[in-house]
């Protein structure tokens, strides 16, 4: 995640990339550039190589170094087994999960990989507890045992018909016992893992050197020897390294204005492709119920009746995303408008007539971070525009500050900010997973946001459904109460860009229904 947070721009289900190449073939390779690594670039840089410290980004390179048990084969919609060769429920109140780990698995330096590493995997993650880590993700989980080197059974304390989704998120991935400390983070840029590609090389915040993992048995078949992911600060510096050759792929942070020129007489004239699908990635502001200011349930309706997300979109993003009106975006189900439900147009006297209400009648201070480094080139210009509604208003008054997405993640655990924008892609297609992350003592966004009625009644009994389909009720009740909270702040939902080289192929299979990408798809062309 964002982020996850994984956080995050524009990413989902892709359209096919070929498609926008016709007449175009493989006619021949050629075995030295076959030998050459894909590079791939990203402004999507991990906050850590730990699994059990993290719930953002970081997992787009874990996906592709470390296995789970579950995970997403091309084109599956729901999690199949990787590490695992099957689990299923084994009760009908799915409250018992038990999976079978193939046989002769190993890690990258030959080291057994058997149930005991899966059971220390996930009770470190538990035990170390990072603040806004992964275990948010465990709560339903009461214990794991190993009864035999092959055999996993996770005990739930209550009904989790998405724990097996829960199971295929990068952040459960296994991790070899011998190298990782049981009760702390695992320090320096090597990694022990079991997946498709080895961590052959890192340099935090500039690049990571993937290498066929030999020794890896699972679903993933590549098509590549290796890859290099490249971070970069911003859109600008990760498109002209498109252009110049340096880099064959993107899949995290091109900028509006990148966007637009690529869509465009001058994308095709330097042989790239740019790939539109829908998205289901958000952003949205967070409120912190401990500032004296941001803390009052009216200052945060007056900012929801203020802020203009149709003037964002196309303003600041040029309509490559849309206005977001929930915290589920559409495409999913039990998506609602809430926010324009009860808020409608933006409207400075409403706003005003709130805060009167509650005999707030001088501007109110308000402090939003913003991090520099994350969500793509927009951010800041956003975050400047957000400023400019609320300033003009004469209701608030704002300060804008901003730190790079590391210390930026620190702060927020902490506490420390008033406001803060986040962004959001899926751990797993679910409509649970845009509202369970963020809610709760312990959550992703290291907030506590206590909602009794959603974390004791609604989530619990739409757990107990395995056909999802059938609990829009609950979230739809529970998008409301977030909606008359106003905690979080949804802005708008991204739509999902690629630009390639048109030597590349793959990457119309290259993305996980998370939106996360398996470099192992990607292939070079060598002749046409």
């Amino acid at each position: 995640m964002f982020n996850r947070k994984r956080g995050l721009r524009r990413v989902a289900a892709i359209v096919s990339i070929s498609s926008l190449v016709t007449g175009c073939g493989i006619l021949s390779s050629d075995s030295s550039e076959d030998e050459k690594p894909i590079v791939v670039g990203t402004t999507s840089a991990p906050s850590t190589l730990d699994p059990a410290a993290s719930w953002d980004g970081s997992w787009e390179l874990f996906r592709n170094i470390y296995q789970t048990l579950l995970s997403y084969p091309s084109g599956a919609t729901a999690p199949q087994p990787d590490a695992a060769e099957q689990c299923s429920f084994t009760d009908s109140t799915n409250q018992v999960y038990r999976c079978e780990l193939r046989e002769g698995l190993t890690f990258s330096n030959g080291d057994r990989l058997d149930a005991r590493a899966v059971k220390y995997s996930i009770d470190r993650i538990k035990d170390i507890n990072v603040n806004g880590g992964p275990a948010g993700l465990l709560g339903s989980l009461e214990r794991v045992q190993a009864p035999s080197e092959r055999e996993v059974v996770f005990h739930l304390n209550k009904p989790d018909a998405t724990f097996p989704f829960v199971l295929a998120t990068p952040a459960m991935s296994i991790v070899d016992p011998d190298d990782y400390p049981a009760d702390a983070l695992r320090e320096g840029s090597g990694v022990v893992g079991s997946g498709p590609y080895t961590l052959q090389s890192y340099e935090d915040g500039e690049r990571a050197e993937l290498v066929r993992n030999d020794r890896y048995e699972g679903f993933a078949e590549r098509h590549n020897k290796a890859v290099t992911i490249r971070y970069f600060k911003d859109s600008a510096g990760m498109v002209k390294a498109l252009r110049d050759g340096d880099i064959q792929v993107t899949y995290r942070g091109l900028a509006a204005d990148d966007v637009v020129t690529l869509q465009g007489k001058e994308g095709k004239e330097e042989n790239l492709q740019l790939v539109e699908g829908s998205g289901t990635e958000i952003s949205y502001l967070v409120f912190n119920p401990e500032d004296p200011w941001a803390g009052r349930k009216e200052v945060r309706q007056a900012v929801a009746q203020v802020i203009d997300r149709t003037v964002i979109a196309h303003k600041i993003y040029q309509d490559t995303v849309d206005p977001l009106y929930s915290m589920v975006p559409k495409g999913l189900t039990g998506h609602t408008t809430g926010f324009f439900d009860d808020y409608g147009d933006p409207s400075v006297p409403k706003a005003r007539e709130i805060l009167r209400d509650a005999d707030i009648t001088d501007p109110v201070p308000l402090t939003l971070w913003y991090t520099t480094d994350r969500y793509g080139s927009e951010t800041a210009l956003e975050f400047e525009e957000i400023k400019r509604q609320l300033d003009a208003s004469g209701l608030f008054k704002v300060t804008l500050k901003s730190r790079p997405w590391k210390t930026y993640v620190a702060g927020y655990q902490k506490g420390e900010y008033p406001v803060f924008g986040r962004g959001w892609s899926p751990d797993f297609p679910d409509a649970e997973n845009f509202i369970a992350p963020f809610v709760g003592k312990q959550n992703a966004l290291g907030t506590p946001y206590l909602t009794p009625e959603i974390t004791g009644e609604l989530l619990p009994r739409s757990r107990r459904e395995s056909d999802r389909a059938n609990v829009e009720r609950e979230f739809e009740q529970a998008q409301q109460i977030m909606v008359d909270d106003a905690r979080l702040l949804p802005l708008w939902q991204g739509k999902q860009y690629v630009a390639a080289s048109t030597d590349i192929s793959g990457a119309e299979q290259a993305l996980d229904p998370s939106t996360i990408m398996m470099m192992w798809q990607l292939e070079r062309k060598t002749s046409w």
